[in-house]
């Protein structure tokens, strides 16, 4: 994760154990202590704190611009591409905050990846896609192996094998996220970030994901980010509904609880979590 030498370097490295989470239980892979999010001047999201458990998929769910993408794109960093972004707290990755000044952001991210709302392959063939990772992280093995066990994983294998020098361009777009998937699996990252995967695509494609997802968590501890309510149920161990604050004449987000899905949805705490998955507001 670090440009230390005594971080593993290179893809298919062997990740040191999973130390215990700050509440000192064994297997958090993350504790994100969120104090605040800024883009400029303005608060995106507040006094946001969650463990994520190794092995596990956590959904992140409420209203529009209550902070949810947010969030999960500064796990891994993502939001240090956008002007004005600026972070306050801290989220431990193995028990070593990301967001040291020693930490390679570019590192964060072969360590935590990330699919897209909006599939999107690059311009070149099936076959470049997923090995692009690889190649950039100076993969010495074989290419063509662990191209094709990331294409298995995506469970996309059987259906582009015998065209792999097509271009990713050319799929069905639930054929293009799976690519997106198998590139960002390829790497072998211990966590995997997924904002709204399945948003632009039909209901067909939406199911191939859900099951997708319980076949990768095996390997890769999953963070989602989604609208649907449904989807949490079927897919998510644990959910974490996120608000928000207007009291201060803003719109901050805000961590309002979070727990195991079954009983968040049906014996949530609080009121406006109640509201929610009730379908009161959205």
């Amino acid at each position: 994760m670090t440009t230390s030498t005594n971080a593993p370097t290179g893809p298919g490295a062997p990740a040191p154990p999973v130390p215990p989470g700050p509440n000192g239980e064994a297997g958090s892979v993350l504790h994100i202590d969120l104090k605040a999010v800024y883009y400029g001047k303005f608060k995106a999201v507040r006094d946001s704190a969650l463990d994520v458990k190794k092995g596990t998929i956590t959904a992140f769910i409420g209203p529009s611009g209550c902070g949810k993408s947010t969030v999960l794109r500064s796990i891994n960093r993502m939001n240090d591409l956008v002007r004005g972004f600026r972070f306050e707290g801290k989220i431990r990755f193995r028990g070593r905050d990301v967001y040291e000044s020693a930490v390679d952001p570019v590192a964060v991210r072969r360590y935590i990846g990330m699919v897209f709302q909006q599939p999107n392959p690059f311009a070149m063939s099936i076959f470049n896609n997923v090995a692009f990772g690889l190649r950039l992280n100076g993969y010495k093995g074989n290419l063509n192996e662990r191209v094709e066990q990331a294409l298995r994983s995506a469970a996309l294998w059987d259906e582009v094998k015998d065209k792999l020098r097509q271009s990713g361009l050319a799929l069905s777009g639930g054929q293009q996220q799976r690519l997106c998937i198998a590139r960002a699996v390829a790497t072998e990252p211990e966590v995997l970030l997924m904002d709204e995967p399945c948003s632009a695509l039909d209901p067909i494609a939406t199911v191939k994901i859900e099951e997708l997802m319980q076949d990768l968590k095996k390997k890769h501890t999953i963070v989602i980010v989604t609208h649907n309510l449904q989807q949490a149920k079927r897919v998510a161990d644990t959910t974490s509904f996120f608000y928000v604050d207007t009291t201060q004449g803003g719109r901050t987000g805000y961590l309002v609880e979070t727990g195991p899905t079954k009983e968040l949805f049906s014996n949530p705490r609080e009121p406006h979590t109640r509201d929610y998955v009730a379908g009161a507001f959205s």
